[in-house]
């Protein structure tokens, strides 16, 4: 069984979903693949104590400060290719970006493989159940441009300036080439 609340954030209507313990997704109302891993039943059940938890998680990143990821039970469903996607965005700084092809690095290098396709990860990244916590809008394209956000490009844009964006090295370098 799984539970559901909604929360309002100043990008739109959130729902939130958990099994009890944790959480296992957070969406904007219409946002791409919305619930897709919640397989079973959804009760919406408000009182859940990790709902008050991460309503609290996100109000303090919608007043800009950067709350700490474990101070969430994070539970999210996902291959294990997925699940390895997400732990990466997980690395990502608050307030940086990096690109599907850094993550691709890092993914071949942890799986001992010489390169890994920058369109999975891409799919991985798209597919991130628990929007805004996992920050999968901290990924960007080769050339810095803002390709996709299962939660549409205007907000991926406004949670970008949110956090008051700053390339990192690696985007540095990708500009210094173009």
């Amino acid at each position: 069984m799984f539970y559901s609340t909604t929360h309002t954030s100043p990008l739109g209507s959130l729902t939130l979903a958990s099994d009890g313990e944790n959480l296992v997704g957070v969406w904007f109302d219409g946002q791409k693949y919305f619930a897709a891993t919640v397989k079973d039943a959804v009760e919406a059940k408000p009182d859940v104590p990790v709902f008050a938890s991460a309503k609290r998680w996100l109000d303090v990143y919608f007043a800009g400060k950067n709350p700490a990821l474990s101070e969430l039970p994070l539970a999210p469903a996902g291959s294990a290719f997925r699940k390895a996607v997400w732990d990466i965005l997980c690395e990502i700084p608050y307030g940086q970006c990096t690109t599907y092809g850094e993550i691709a690095k890092k993914i071949a290098a942890r799986m001992g493989k010489n390169k890994m396709s920058s369109r999975a990860v891409g799919g991985a990244v798209g597919h991130n159940p628990i929007s805004i916590i996992i920050p999968c809008h901290r990924v960007v394209g080769a050339n810095g441009s803002l390709t996709g956000y299962a939660g549409g490009i205007d907000r991926k844009v406004k949670l970008l300036e949110l956090e008051r964006f700053q390339r990192t090295e690696d985007n540095q370098r990708t500009e210094d080439r173009r």
